[in-house]
């Protein structure tokens, strides 16, 4: 494997385990968040949070609010 390949792995892991941590944490908050989608276009790989309705993005506020101390 190239150093290329394996730094696209490493790339690619690093990606998807940082979006199982956030979709664990959403689940967990209980912020229903179906659509997170993987990109590697960018030197760290992207986690694309998509679209949401306007009951998720509350959900969202609310526990983010929550977690500030807001």
């Amino acid at each position: 494997m190239s150093v290329q390949g394996s730094s696209e792995l490493q790339k690619l892991k690093e990606v998807m385990d940082a979006r199982e941590e956030l979709a664990a944490a959403f689940k967990s908050a209980g912020v229903s968040f179906p659509a997170m989608d993987v990109r590697l276009e960018s030197t760290y790989g992207l986690i694309a949070l998509g679209e949401v309705s306007p009951a998720t993005a509350r959900e969202m506020a609310s526990v983010i609010a929550t977690g500030a101390g807001l």
